[in-house]
């Protein structure tokens, strides 16, 4: 019913969405599809992300597409366009840091964060992980 995804479902999405992001990012500045990417969120100060931070940079990813859904539904009023205008506004958030001098999405800027590259670390591999630890018992 209605009441029940009001009132219970998109509760616990936002919650469930802000906790995920915020562990991740207050942990380690990476949630597990940055690491394999090898970005790391930080703040301006070069300190991991605060659970305001991390709530601020969240909210600031679902304006863009919630501003561009809200247009889309006044432009055209079907379904299909406001959905199409709200992945716009998604794209826009990425796009956005081809034209800012420092590279920056729109989260980035909203909420004092920067998203980094880290360098590539070379590790021994599996199989010879295996045999160094043999030889260390």
């Amino acid at each position: 019913p209605t009441w029940y995804q009001n009132l219970v479902m998109t509760p616990a999405f936002v919650l469930t969405l802000v906790a995920f992001y915020g562990i991740f990012w207050r942990r380690g500045g990476q949630t597990l599809g940055m690491q394999t990417w090898r970005l790391k969120t930080i703040n301006n100060a070069g300190h991991l992300l605060t659970w305001g931070q991390s709530f601020k940079r969240i909210l600031a990813a679902c304006l863009m597409p919630l501003l561009f859904g809200v247009i889309g539904s006044l432009i055209g009023g079907s379904r299909t366009i406001m959905l199409t205008s709200a992945f716009l506004g998604l794209i826009f958030n990425y796009v956005f840091c081809l034209f800012n001098r420092r590279g920056l999405a729109v989260q980035d800027m909203l909420s004092n964060s920067i998203t980094l590259k880290m360098p590539k670390v070379a590790h021994e591999g599996l199989w010879r992980g295996f045999k160094n630890r043999k030889k260390n018992q």
